[in-house]
């Protein structure tokens, strides 16, 4: 554990996550000063009163005086303010970093494009189903630092490329890049490598990495070595494995579950099972409880959910899927028996949607474009797509046109944050207007 008395920190970002490491500070004895860019950001009136704050920018007096910078993941270390401090050699590190420190658990590691939060859940339920004390938490759920406020036998975190970037202690027991597919091209310029760099950042000093075998990025810099298991569709140490029209869970040539059995459905939720499924063996969950959570698990709320069903028509939510290759993987081998209304549409964070062009051209796939990047979206398939500045407009226009057999799909390829305050609530605005209008 480190000790921080008598050191100068500064704490960039409120929230929850700053509010958790003004608290861990704090407990530590030592007083930070706290910055946000926002003039009003959340947690500002739950601040103690003997601690120093500066909105509506950065204070770069400040930064440069400290010996100790705890970055939120939304402050680019490329910012000038942040790239002084560093070349003064103020120490910058993120809430992950100060966690690692202090965990006296071993640590499940999961980052990943896509299916990261699903998985994360995922080994947390499989914990709790063998009656282990389980710790879930930072870029999803309660972040990292308040984790260490309750006994834990094991933590399951999910991590961003942005936390990983401000984070050098991490040695986990277990750690996966579940795919990289193109996302945040606003916060790396120089492209996927540097993407792909931060997330592989997982690896070091891991025991035991869990690998997709359908996605050479997730190696390993130097490949695949003794430390890796393998997942994928149908090659990997873990795979899938269809007979006589069903679809089983296959663990080194055993066949563990039949996915009839499991609530969650596709086949992107088939290998998240997998990668959770490796990631337990991994820590020594016992298999039995582990699959027993497979059978009961439900899924996330915003991850391909169903929202309302009435005449025959489904309407699905997954709005937290933020980037193309999310949406690609809840396109790929979609069935539907009717028409597939596909809501597409908010900012696409400089993205290339062309990926998803395959996936709208069948005849039966109606494509509704919305939000600040709906342009670029509805060249996809400039004679069929509609396009609306709102999702709430692009809704009502499709209600009245749907038949028993139809899906509406909620599954944006982009951000929220033009017209919402976050996913979780174009989601829930999705699933309401679903109601109304369905």
């Amino acid at each position: 554990m480190a000790d921080y008395r008598g050191r100068k920190v500064v704490i960039i970002g409120l929230g929850l996550t700053g509010l958790s490491c003004v608290d861990f500070f704090l407990a530590q004895g030592v007083t930070p000063r706290v910055m946000d860019t926002r003039v009003s950001p959340p947690g500002l009136d739950k601040l103690p009163a003997q601690v120093e704050r500066y909105t509506g920018g950065l204070n770069s007096d400040w930064l440069l005086a400290a010996d100790l910078i705890v970055a939120s993941p939304g402050m680019a270390l490329a910012h000038p303010a942040l790239s002084e401090a560093a070349d003064a050699g103020v120490e910058i590190v993120g809430d992950i970093e100060l966690f690692c420190r202090e965990a006296q658990a071993p640590i499940v590691a999961i980052t990943g494009s896509n299916g990261k939060s699903t998985v994360t859940t995922l080994v947390g339920e499989m914990a709790r189903a063998a009656g282990w004390q389980v710790g879930v938490g930072g870029n999803i759920g309660l972040p990292a630092l308040s984790l260490l406020k309750s006994p834990a036998q094991l933590y399951v975190l999910e991590l961003s490329s942005f936390q990983l970037e401000t984070t050098f202690s991490l040695k986990a027991a277990a750690a996966t890049i579940l795919n990289v597919t193109e996302d945040h091209m606003d916060r790396y310029p120089l492209g996927m490598q540097q993407y792909r760099a931060a997330k592989l950042r997982i690896y070091e000093n891991a025991r035991v990495c869990v690998v997709n075998a359908d996605d050479g990025m997730t190696m390993p810099v130097r490949g695949a070595d003794a430390r890796c298991v393998s997942f994928g569709v149908d090659f990997g140490d873990y795979h899938l494995n269809r007979q006589q029209g069903a679809t089983w869970l296959r663990v080194k040539g055993e066949k563990v579950l039949n996915t009839d059995e499991m609530k969650l459905v596709g086949q992107h939720n088939y290998t998240n099972a997998l990668a959770a499924l490796a990631l337990a063996d991994a820590v020594g969950l016992p298999r039995a409880s582990s699959l027993a959570a497979l059978t009961s698990f439900t899924g996330l709320a915003h991850r391909f959910q169903l929202a309302h069903e009435a005449n025959g028509v489904r309407w699905i939510n997954d709005s937290k899927a933020t980037n193309v290759g999310s949406t690609e993987a809840a396109l790929n081998g979609l069935q539907v028996n009717g028409r597939l209304w596909l809501l597409l549409g908010g900012d696409g964070k400089s993205a290339d949607f062309t990926p998803l062009a395959r996936y709208v051209q069948d005849e039966k796939v109606r494509l509704y474009c919305f939000g600040r990047d709906g342009d670029a979206l509805a060249a996809l398939r400039p004679d069929n797509a509609v396009r609306t500045e709102t999702m709430d407009q692009a809704m009502a226009l499709i209600a009245p046109q749907v038949q028993p057999g139809d899906m509406v799909l909620l599954s944006p390829a982009c951000a929220s944050l033009d017209q919402f305050r976050n996913f979780e609530q174009r989601g829930d605005r999705f699933a309401q207007l679903a109601k109304e209008l369905g």
